[in-house]
């Protein structure tokens, strides 16, 4: 039985059972081994765009003993399926752009896919983002801290055509009195900030400090849009300890 870090595990716990799974970017099919393994999926397909990847991933699923469930295919994102082929679609531990761009990439193959599991180590909005636009609603988010790391993980389910799409979701709401509007929403997450646990704020203190720092840059910049982007900067800063001020206040 394979071993999960603590991320994958958060991440399994979002396969829907029966599902049958494709893992992108499957970093030694540890996720689609485990899920077999464990008769939460009965066939999986592990997509690697890299070949030593790739061959690890094989080494993986042959030690298993999975080989007849678990299917290592080579290709960029979505290209290593077929539309209709699975129902579940897991992409986990690279940048929220890359996640929307093989999103986008490879929309056709997401045929029969009712389930997406995302895991983004940034640029989460990007990926709300790209949901919000594609009809697929934000089912849930999970935030969780590993080895020093602050991860996300987005499940979000596709919608029908009678559904109204995710704008109660986003729509501008009243935290404590705080208006917060749809943007700081898809920034910050919409469950996230209904809730949040300790972990979420560590992350957007950590976020302050790394824009200060891009602040402290652009005071030494003689660049002409320097000013401009200052001010931009500043804007977002004020909004984001607001927001953390507001949600903080009430806690011990």
């Amino acid at each position: 039985m394979v071993k999960l870090s603590q991320r994958l595990l958060e991440i399994a716990k979002k396969v829907p059972q029966g599902a049958k799974l494709a893992d992108i970017g499957s970093d030694h099919a540890l996720l689609p081994t485990f899920l077999v393994q464990q008769g939460t999926v009965p066939s999986a397909v592990a997509g690697e765009v890299n070949r030593g990847p790739a061959e690890a991933a094989q080494r993986q699923v042959r030690d298993a003993n999975l080989s007849g469930q678990i299917e290592v295919r080579l290709g960029d994102g979505l290209s290593v399926l077929r539309p209709g082929e699975v129902d579940a679609v897991t992409i986990a531990g690279m940048g929220g752009a890359l996640i929307a761009s093989i999103l986008d990439a490879g929309e056709d193959k997401l045929t029969g896919v009712s389930t997406l599991i995302l895991q983004p180590n940034v640029g989460e909005d990007i990926v709300r983002r790209w949901l919000r636009s594609h009809s697929w609603h934000l089912a849930g988010e999970t935030i969780l801290e590993e080895d020093g790391k602050i991860y996300e993980i987005l499940t979000a389910v596709r919608m029908k055509p009678e559904d109204e799409g995710d704008a109660a979701l986003y729509a501008d709401r009243l935290l404590d009195g705080l208006r917060v509007t749809g943007n700081t929403l898809l920034q910050m997450g919409p469950y996230l900030i209904q809730n949040p646990p300790p972990v979420w704020f560590a992350k957007w203190e950590y976020e302050l400090d790394k824009l200060a720092m891009i602040r402290r840059q652009l005071d030494r910049s003689v660049s002409g849009n320097a000013e401009e982007k200052r001010s931009g900067l500043e804007a977002e800063i004020s909004r984001i300890k607001e927001v953390l001020e507001c949600l903080q206040k009430d806690k011990p």
